[in-house]
């Protein structure tokens, strides 16, 4: 099977994995040496981002400039009931929509936020301290951006996230239906969704229709599980090694595919939270090769080969 060149893209968050198993922005080099690392790996499209004090169209000029076009970015939307912070991300999301559809990019990822001092981020991908009315909140605050991303032209793909109210195969299935779908497509993550133990082929067939676009992700599942067993933290989990370039550990990504639906015509966005190779280039070089499995065609979707 393969899937279009340009809708396999990347966010390169190796450059951003900082020691304590997080992420920080600060430590990504230069736009300008990322851009070329990532065309040189082969890829053609990247996470769409645009740099604080650039417009759009500027952003696009300069992917181009580097033989990419810009791919569904995303939108953390912290769980919170202050009015100023939802303020700001309401503002944030706005923001955001609009670039995204003046790039021409029609699908944005929408997850809950995630903050380094919450209850999931030190309990992660076991549902603790489930509750079914703030998972209802929850779901209504992702609500409440989606329609703010719909009223730019923007499809807002649900993406489920360890760490957040919505990490779990069964809080997914509720956000999804509860929520309409010509309002919320899906757009999951294999690694998440996966260290969580959800059957992410499964989830996929199910919500086929909905699936707008997919991360890519790869993890250990002995790391996962031997996390879950002894207590370990987020952090802790992602500093003993859990993710791992596509094709280099335990999810099945080739099932993955397959359960895509025949029309689809979204990106694959691979991510690797923290690079499991030397350096941030390499692990985007051996996540290039895994992309350039698919090889092209000329419409979109896939064919079968």
């Amino acid at each position: 099977m393969t899937i279009r060149s340009e809708r396999v893209g990347i966010n390169p968050l190796q450059w951003v994995a900082s020691a304590d198993g997080w992420i920080d922005p600060s430590l990504a080099p230069p736009l300008r040496e990322q851009l070329a690392a990532i065309s040189a790996a082969g890829f053609q499209s990247l996470y769409a981002s645009v740099p604080e004090g650039s417009s759009a169209e500027q952003y696009r000029a300069l992917l181009a400039e580097y033989g990419l076009s810009p791919a569904p970015g995303y939108i953390p939307a912290l769980f919170t009931d202050d009015d100023n912070a939802r303020k700001q991300l309401r503002d944030r999301a706005e923001r955001i929509s609009a670039e995204h559809a003046e790039l021409g990019v029609p699908v944005l990822f929408l997850a809950l936020g995630m903050a380094k001092d919450a209850e999931r981020v030190a309990h992660p991908a076991v549902g603790y301290a489930a509750d079914q009315d703030r998972l209802k909140r929850a779901r209504d605050l992702l609500v409440e951006i989606a329609e703010l991303v719909r009223a730019a032209g923007v499809t807002p793909a649900f993406h489920p996230h360890v760490g957040t109210w919505a990490e779990t195969e069964q809080e997914t299935r509720f956000v999804l239906d509860s929520v309409d779908a010509d309002l919320l497509a899906f757009g999951p993550d294999t690694g998440h969704l996966g260290w969580a133990g959800a059957d992410v082929p499964r989830l996929i067939t199910d919500y086929a229709d909905r699936v707008a676009s997919v991360h890519i992700k790869d993890y250990h599942a002995e790391i996962a599980a031997r996390g879950k067993a002894e207590g370990w933290d987020y952090r802790t989990t992602v500093r003993n090694g859990l993710w791992a370039e596509p094709g280099q550990a335990s999810a099945d990504l080739d099932s993955v595919i397959a359960a895509l639906p025949a029309d689809f015509g979204g990106w694959l966005i691979i991510e690797v939270d923290r690079g499991a190779q030397a350096t941030p280039a390499e692990s985007i070089r051996l996540c290039g090769e895994w992309a350039r499995r698919f090889g092209t065609s000329d419409e979109p979707g896939r064919t079968e080969t």
